[in-house]
Order: C-alpha cells, then sequence, then structure tokens
C-alpha cells in the first residue's frame, strides 16, 4: 500500500507562499521559485496517482488562479485575492485528486 501525499495543502501553499516571498523579499523571480516549486512537487503527484487528464486540468487551474488573482486584488485587495485563489485551486485538487486517496 503507497501513501499518497495531499496536494491540496500544497497547492495553498505555492500560491500563498509565492506572494509571501514577493512581498517580503520584493524579489518576483523568487516567488516565481516558490510558485514553480510548489507546482512542480504537486503536479508529479498528480501524475502519479491521477494521470496525465486531470494533471493537465490541475495544472491549468494553478496557473489561471494565479493569473486570476491579480485582476481580482484589484477588486478585494490582495490579500483576499491570493487566499481565493489558494482556496480554489485547493479546492479543485482535492476535488479532482486528493479525497481518491483520503478514501483509501
Amino acid at each position: 500500500m503507497s501513501t499518497t501525499t495531499p496536494t491540496a495543502p500544497i497547492v495553498a501553499a505555492g500560491l500563498v507562499g509565492g506572494f509571501a516571498v514577493g512581498r517580503a523579499t520584493k524579489q518576483r523571480p523568487l516567488a516565481g521559485v516558490v510558485l514553480a516549486a510548489a507546482g512542480v512537487a504537486a503536479g508529479r503527484q498528480w501524475a502519479q496517482t491521477s494521470g496525465p487528464a486531470t494533471t493537465a486540468v490541475l495544472a491549468a487551474t494553478y496557473v489561471a488562479a494565479f493569473g486570476l488573482s491579480h485582476p481580482l486584488a484589484k477588486k478585494i485587495g490582495a490579500w483576499p485575492a491570493v487566499f481565493t485563489a489558494a482556496a480554489t485551486a485547493a479546492a479543485a485538487a482535492w476535488v479532482l485528486n486528493d479525497r481518491r486517496g483520503a478514501a483509501a
């Protein structure tokens, strides 16, 4: 029996952590490293547990959440937008990938 790491927390940490690192350091490339590292870690898990189609959907969701957080921030503020994006992407990871492992 293999254990899988839930990816929802990784996704949320990548989005929130990337923003926090960028905000604290004023270094966008460093924020991108955090975002990308979490995306790669989650993506590898998705590929192992859910296959290429789900991996593609979840990767697109992760990138879209990041991208859409920017215009959303203009409407509701930076931190609320980041938390909304993180929650949305993490929920997708849970529904499409993680809960399968939780039921096992």
